[in-house]
């Protein structure tokens, strides 16, 4: 058994019912202990070596421990210090604390409410400003379209992600905004791993942030296609570009109520239902069943893996899991399909209409951008994985 004092990383304890979630704010790694392992760990953070706290645990809980194999659980989790190794310092509050606790302050609440309330008014008056796949083409040229909704939707899904963070960072958290590339598009990504060192019912609003921020500038973006849309052929032009923004933030908003794709939605639910990984729990359990009916039980997944209250839960959620594949469907007919069949109405009209117009150049140069939208991505991909096998070694015959 191991002598001395264990040194550890600061840690959090967050109770969750019968269990503990426990964890290091600065690598966001976690791990769900009974109160008994969270009340050992304790003791061995309080300064009690390895044989005293397996004593007291024999003494309070009438059973004996395994220590050891305990803190080498521990120390895979990186909660305890190697030998050598600084520990972790209290981190400083967060760069942006200041503006998260402004923008989620009760002023801030009442601009957002009065927004969306006005703008819901404005609906119930003005038809013409509901969110419909034809906002989409705001002006005739398809290339305008591509362009402006392309880098338009950016500062967006910014937007939408800086909510996230700034959320996070108003409790405290070092919550952080990343950036990455994916399909050949700019995607912002939000590291919000601390949020499991706060009580669940401080997680909600860091998941429902992106959506918030979303609904309200939908609702602008309404109120100032209606302002604008009696004016001059600039303001009406303007009008419509805000009502193609705004159905680009409708069709995310749908999006989110497609859980299996792990949405803020779905975040929010789990953590209301009290799970940690509900969503690779309720595949693992579903795809177990799968296997059993048709009698391949070799490959069934070991669900021990998962905490009771995951398996528990994904035991019926799975299925919500199969109907999001049905929602997808319904989705791309809602929102994909119209803006799909008209684009390539248009299209198809430009480059008819010959090459001595601009509606014959506008639809190539669109379709160019289109190929190197979806097509590029598809051949790099392919081109990765032939270099890939070419690369594997070959095993011949002697």
């Amino acid at each position: 058994m191991t002598d001395g004092r264990i040194t550890f990383h600061p840690l959090s304890f967050v109770p969750e019912g019968a269990d503990v979630v426990v964890g290091r704010g600065d690598t966001g790694t976690y791990a769900v202990l009974p109160h008994d392992g969270a009340a050992l760990l304790r003791r061995l953070i309080g300064g009690s070596t390895a044989a005293e706290a397996a004593t007291w645990y024999e003494r309070n809980f009438g059973e004996a421990v395994d220590v050891d194999d305990f803190l080498g659980s521990l120390t895979d989790l990186g909660f305890v210090t190697s030998p050598g190794s600084a520990v972790a310092g209290t981190a400083t509050a967060p760069r942006f604390q200041w503006l998260g606790r402004a923008l989620f302050s009760a002023p801030a609440w009442l601009i957002y409410a009065a927004v969306v309330v006005l703008a819901l008014i404005e609906l119930a008056g003005r038809p013409d400003l509901r969110p419909a796949a034809s906002h989409v083409y705001f002006t005739a040229s398809l290339v305008t379209v591509q362009v402006v909704l392309m880098f338009g939707t950016i500062p967006l899904s910014f937007l939408h992600e800086a909510y996230h963070v700034l959320a996070g960072q108003r409790l405290g958290l070092h919550s952080r905004l990343g950036i990455s590339n994916r399909y050949n598009f700019v995607v912002f990504e939000t590291k919000n791993n601390g949020l499991l060192s706060v009580r669940r019912g401080q997680r909600y609003l860091p998941f429902l942030a992106g959506m918030l921020i979303d609904v309200v500038m939908a609702a602008a973006f309404t109120l100032a296609a209606g302002a604008l849309a009696g004016g001059g052929a600039f303001s009406a032009y303007t009008s419509r570009l805000c009502l193609a923004l705004c159905f680009s933030i409708v069709a995310r908003l749908a999006w989110q109520l497609l859980l299996h794709l792990r949405t803020d939605l779905y975040y929010v639910l789990s953590t209301a239902l009290n799970c940690y990984d509900l969503h690779d729990a309720s595949r693992s359990i579903l795809a177990n069943r799968f296997r059993r009916l048709t009698g391949r039980t070799s490959g069934l997944v070991d669900e021990t893996q998962w905490t009771d209250r995951d398996r528990r839960v994904g035991s019926w959620y799975g299925w919500f899991i199969a109907l999001g594949f049905a929602g997808t469907v319904v989705l791309a007919v809602v929102f994909t399909v119209p803006i799909a069949v008209t684009y390539a109405a248009r299209a198809v009209q430009g480059v008819l209409a010959g090459t001595g117009t601009w509606h014959f150049w506008d639809s190539l140069i669109s379709l160019a951008i289109l190929a190197v939208q979806f097509v590029l991505p598809a051949v790099l991909a392919w081109r990765k994985r032939r270099h890939h096998r070419a690369r594997k070694p070959r095993l011949r015959a002697s």
